[in-house]
């Protein structure tokens, strides 16, 4: 049996590598932000915080399912 993390969780070593920031501080700006849709927040994390597409669709998944829980 494979303990291999999948789905938007296997994205953030890569994340923290190439932003240079704990995945925990990205979830904590989604939280913050007054925006609550999920391609609203993907859109905002590209355009101000200059994540890549499916590292931004990554962190807003894993964050509202949190939410949601």
């Amino acid at each position: 049996m494979s303990n291999a993390v999948k789905g938007p969780a296997s994205y953030f070593p890569s994340i923290e590598k190439k932003y240079g920031r704990p995945v925990e501080e990205w979830k904590q700006l989604v939280r913050d932000s007054p925006l609550t849709r999920h391609m609203e927040l993907v859109a905002w994390l590209k355009s101000e915080h200059g994540i890549g597409h499916g590292h931004a669709n990554a962190i807003v998944a894993h964050t509202l399912a949190e939410t949601v829980s």
